[in-house]
């Protein structure tokens, strides 16, 4: 639901926001006075209060509408939300603790509940740069945004949006030229420019190639790194230098240099040609070319795809397989009473519990080496 309704302020990934920041420019306001700003939120996950997120919660379904979600009213969604953040135990030096501020890292609700805190938070902020015609995203707790004012007028919005909530505070970097996730984005005078950005604390590692992995990982590592590449290169000049980059690292890794070159003209042959036998591009209208088709089967396309079925999903009926030891299997009568006064009243009821047994692997099969398949 929120992915839903915060699309247009939430950043997927570095492709994404090179789609943005290639609209922007195709409509022409990118200039060369224009700024790259970029944000994050100090501490975000553990300075959420609780009660405060719930509130927030309730007030996002409200504003899109939703007094239930699967039948379920949203002021017991609250109580279940409050359950979920509130009864957090952990043992630390032979002591009990309980959390008493927002939810646990990793928990993936914590992660759902910062992002819409963060909604009422920006809303503000993205209301004034809208007006602009500027870029806002988002990316948890990392946000980018574009502005034609001057340096002392955006310090002095990112001052206000300093005090908006006394838990968040901002360390922000702004520029013609600044990284934001791992795309590094230039104003070059009022063109675009961008590449892949490399923290300098970065380490040159990978899946080294001699592990005891299949094939497809070491293939699939390369692949994307280069895919990576292409889409994040604005120049030929730029992408030959990531691959040299590149390059180095996999060797550095294992990887022998004819595995690297054959994933470059695999690649290079599924899009340009297929009688394409060098790990080079010849020219720059290759690249485009090249980097064209790959932009636009990025990863924002599927994940708009994904979000639209999972709003489908919500209305209709699915399967739950459960699986579980065959010794367990008289207890496939309570649980299917369980299911039932569990979700009595309510839509899941529609969804069909199919309980079935597994046999956990023997001590054999958990001890027996796996073949490292060649290349």
């Amino acid at each position: 639901i929120f992915d839903k309704h915060a699309r247009s302020t939430t950043i997927i990934d570095g492709v994404d926001l090179i789609h943005r920041l290639e609209a922007y420019t195709t409509n022409g306001y990118l200039k060369p006075k224009t700024y790259f700003c970029t944000f994050d939120i100090t501490d975000l996950y553990t300075m959420l209060p609780q009660e405060e997120s719930l509130d927030i919660l309730i007030e996002f379904l409200l504003q899109y509408g939703y007094q239930k979600i699967q039948n379920i009213p949203i002021d017991i969604i609250r109580k279940l939300a409050l359950i979920v953040i509130k009864e957090n135990v952990f043992v630390y030096e032979k002591k009990f603790y309980r959390q008493v501020i927002v939810g646990a890292m990793g928990s993936a609700f914590t992660l759902t509940l910062a992002n819409i805190f963060m909604w009422k938070w920006q809303r503000q902020l993205v209301r004034r740069l809208e007006i602009s015609n500027e870029i806002y995203g988002r990316y948890v707790d990392d946000i980018f945004f574009t502005s034609n004012d001057s340096l002392e007028s955006i310090d002095q919005m990112l001052d206000e949006a300093n005090n908006y909530h006394p838990n968040i505070k901002l360390v922000r970097q702004i520029g013609r030229n600044v990284p934001f996730l791992d795309v590094f984005i230039q104003n070059s005078n009022g063109v675009l420019k961008t590449s892949v950005y490399h923290k300098e604390a970065a380490e040159p590692y990978v899946v080294p190639f001699g592990s005891d992995h299949p094939g497809h990982v070491f293939r699939n590592t390369v692949d994307t790194t280069i895919t990576r590449a292409v889409r994040y290169s604005t120049t030929l000049s730029e992408f030959e230098e990531e691959i040299r980059q590149m390059k180095l690292m996999f060797l550095y890794n294992g990887y022998p240099s004819r595995h690297i070159d054959w994933r470059l003209t695999t690649l290079f042959s599924k899009y340009l040609s297929k009688y394409f036998i060098l790990p080079m591009l010849k020219n720059s209208d290759d690249f485009n070319y090249l980097r064209h088709q790959l932009l636009t089967t990025s990863t924002a396309t599927t994940y708009d795809k994904v979000t639209r079925t999972s709003a489908t999903n919500l209305t209709n009926d699915n399967n739950v397989q459960n699986q579980h030891e065959q010794r367990l299997t008289h207890n496939q009568r309570h649980i299917h009473e369980l299911w039932m006064r569990t979700f009595h009243g309510t839509d899941v009821t529609n969804t069909t519990l199919i309980v079935g047994t597994s046999l956990n692997r023997n001590l054999k099969q958990e001890l027996m080496a796996r073949l490292i398949k060649p290349i």
